[in-house]
């Protein structure tokens, strides 16, 4: 796109560039000449600066300055940068970090994708961290971040932490529950349940270790993502996949939600078999209660078949449960110091909570190993009858 053109872009879909700064004193002047090449719809969130970041600010009167008096964390300097931009009648932020690692002439690969796109889009930018002088860490904590978004959502990307995005503004959840770097994370598995399309466009980056500073605290800051992670998973297999599942039933028509969302008619031999190890894990592992919900929450999460995975499940039907009940004892005697003779005992409540810990060691133990074997027996089976 021609300077013209992304500067049209910025005016007609409305679009400011945000930037939350904590003393970055030595790039922000640069980030900020940068982006007004482009336009001047800036807001910058100084987030408790203690360096000359006040001063430097002052010499951009043609900008939107919001000054913060304590440091709070990125994501309390998006969000409030974000309630900023609504207020006057922006529609999308582009958020770009004052640390000089982002090149605010990659904006208009945001504008160009942005116009190309149908609908609303949350955009990412790709900082290809398989490149040299990217530090190992951060390409580790990338490729952490984006298997669990990609757990969360089934969305894979290739960059899920980069901070140079283009947000839609009027879609994307009002309220949020993190103030501090986590806060980049929330905002994009959030939207992705909003059904917000979340993709990559591709940018440049540039880690100057003489110029940049960066304020991620390894082992405070990773706890705090771990904990949200943690979070956000619960929240996927006890919320988001059984509302997708119903929500798909009320959408198709019943014909073509059993053929899509249940029978999976086309599933490999492999699927299959996968499957109902699935089904016999849940069914004979302690999650007495849950095992309904988690095996159509993973058998949907993982693509696999939701009938044989509850048929399989089903293998601790009331009938069956003293017996895996006195079989789980029974194997983890021999790891946990308990109660081995069960079979001559009654079996009731109270055994199981005298010896609670044999009996979870002993039934992981069960569901393990039934699983492997009946995944196994399965696919041979399928594989003699119908050969892929």
């Amino acid at each position: 796109m021609t300077l013209p053109e992304v500067q049209n872009t910025i005016s007609e879909k409305k679009i400011c560039i945000l930037i939350p700064t904590y003393n970055n004193e030595r790039t922000l002047a640069r980030v900020i000449d940068g982006v007004l090449e482009y336009t001047s719809n800036i807001i910058v969130v100084n987030d408790g600066s203690t360096d000359s970041t006040a001063q430097i600010l002052n010499g951009y009167p043609q900008i939107t300055v919001i000054t913060l008096q304590e440091n709070k964390g990125k994501g309390n300097g998006l969000r409030t940068g974000f309630r900023k931009a609504k207020e006057s009648g922006f529609h999308y932020a582009i958020t770009i970090d004052s640390d000089g690692q982002h090149y605010p002439d990659d904006i208009p690969v945001f504008t160009e994708a942005l116009i190309k796109e149908k609908e609303d889009v949350l955009l990412i930018g790709n900082r290809n961290m398989s490149q040299d002088g990217i530090p190992k860490k951060s390409s580790f904590g990338n490729r952490f971040s984006n298997f669990w978004f990609w757990f969360e959502t089934g969305i894979k990307l290739e960059d899920t932490q980069s901070g140079y995005r283009l947000y839609p503004l009027l879609k994307i959840p009002k309220k949020y529950f993190t103030p501090k770097f986590e806060f980049e994370i929330e905002v994009i598995v959030r939207s992705a349940w909003r059904h917000i399309p979340v993709k990559n466009v591709p940018v440049k980056v540039l880690y100057d270790p003489a110029e940049r500073v960066s304020h991620f605290r390894p082992f405070k800051d990773f706890t705090r993502i771990s904990i949200l992670n943690t979070i956000l998973v619960t929240i996927t297999l006890f919320y988001i996949i059984p509302r997708n599942f119903i929500n798909n039933f009320r959408k198709k028509s019943f014909k073509k939600f059993i053929k899509e969302d249940v029978l999976e008619s086309d599933g490999s031999n492999r699927t299959k078999a996968f499957s109902v190890a699935l089904g016999v894990f849940i069914g004979l592992s302690p999650f007495w209660g849950f095992q309904t919900l988690l095996v159509i929450s993973l058998s949907v999460l993982f693509k696999l078949n939701k009938v044989l995975a509850f048929v399989a499940s089903n293998i601790s039907l009331p009938p069956f449960i003293p017996f895996i009940i006195a079989i789980s004892l029974f194997i983890g005697a021999s790891f946990v110091h308990g109660e081995s003779n069960v079979f001559n005992q009654e079996l009731n409540f109270d055994l199981v909570k005298n010896n609670l810990l044999q009996y979870v060691i002993g039934s992981m133990i069960l569901a393990s190993t039934a699983s492997a074997i009946s995944g196994a027996a399965v696919y041979l089976f399928l594989n003699k009858v119908n050969p892929e």
